[in-house]
């Protein structure tokens, strides 16, 4: 149980990480297939699937009201560590993924498919650095219908490894302010702020109904593709963590460290015992 909520922070904080996959996190810890199964076969194996997702999902709101309460202070603080930390998760997915194509012939096809998702990845991070405008989250039918679309790009994104669903919401300009959403809607509550709790389910309720929505519709997508092509989805997905950490460094991950002349040396330093701990946690997270 502990184990499980522990794996649902990583993947809740890599999904709120602009850059930061949280379906590779799943693939780097080797829950990927069993969560897609546990999602497409929620109501006819109710019982099992309830007992794996509710520990993850317990994790992942976790990660989020963190997030809302210090989680960006430790990114601004600490970027470079915080992000080859997130590299070394990513890494560490690398010898559980290859055991999934090992021994099987390498074919031109399986080389396409890693260097397409690679491409994908990479021309996300480098042309998505600008944020789109803010959008308005007022309360209204046009906004309700857009925020629950917002939702299901949101999760569809979140779900395909490789691809950050929080750098697609930042394009669209609805990072910032669904973030700013949570965090008010947060605090409302602990105020008992009956305004600010509606205002904020009316921001929320429609977005997190398109996440739901979009998270059904993409793991049933998934698993058809990893029932009929399973070679072609490995070697894709292996494309994609390899790309995850090019992406980081894109959006800026490691900018900091010009700036920081003889200090650069000494966080590059704690940035590399933080990436062979999260290399290490990765191993021991997919065993």
């Amino acid at each position: 149980m502990v184990k499980s909520i522990f794996k649902g922070m990583i993947i809740g904080i890599a999904n709120i990480i602009p850059g930061v996959s949280g379906g590779t996190m799943m693939v780097s810890m080797g829950i990927y297939d069993k969560l897609i199964h546990c999602i497409t076969h929620l109501f006819s194996e109710f019982k099992q699937s309830v007992k794996f997702l509710f520990p993850i999902a317990v994790g992942m709101v976790i990660a989020i009201i963190a997030s809302a309460f210090g989680l960006e202070w430790l990114f601004e603080r600490f970027p470079v560590q915080a992000n080859m930390l997130f590299i070394g998760l990513i890494l560490g997915s690398l010898p559980i993924l290859w055991k999934n194509v090992k021994g099987n012939k390498i074919r031109t096809g399986h080389l396409i498919s890693a260097l397409a998702f690679f491409a994908l990845v990479v021309g996300l991070a480098a042309f998505g650095g600008a944020e789109g405008a803010a959008a308005d989250l007022s309360f209204g039918l046009v906004n309700v219908i857009k925020l629950f679309a917002v939702g299901v790009v949101a999760s569809a994104t979140m779900v395909i490894p490789g691809v950050s669903g929080s750098m697609v919401l930042m394009l669209m300009g609805f990072y910032q302010p669904v973030l700013g959403a949570i965090t008010d809607f947060i605090e409302a509550l602990t105020a008992f702020d009956m305004n600010g709790i509606l205002e904020g389910v009316g921001v929320l309720a429609p977005f997190g109904i398109g996440v739901v929505a979009g998270i059904f519709g993409v793991a049933k997508l998934v698993e058809i593709i990893f029932e009929k092509f399973p070679l072609y989805a490995y070697w894709a997905i292996i494309g994609l963590v390899v790309a995850s950490p090019v992406a980081i460094a894109l959006m800026g991950g490691f900018a900091v460290l010009g700036g920081m002349g003889a200090m650069a040396v000494v966080h590059l330093f704690a940035g590399v015992a933080a990436l062979a701990a999260g290399f290490f946690v990765a191993m021991k997270l997919g065993e």
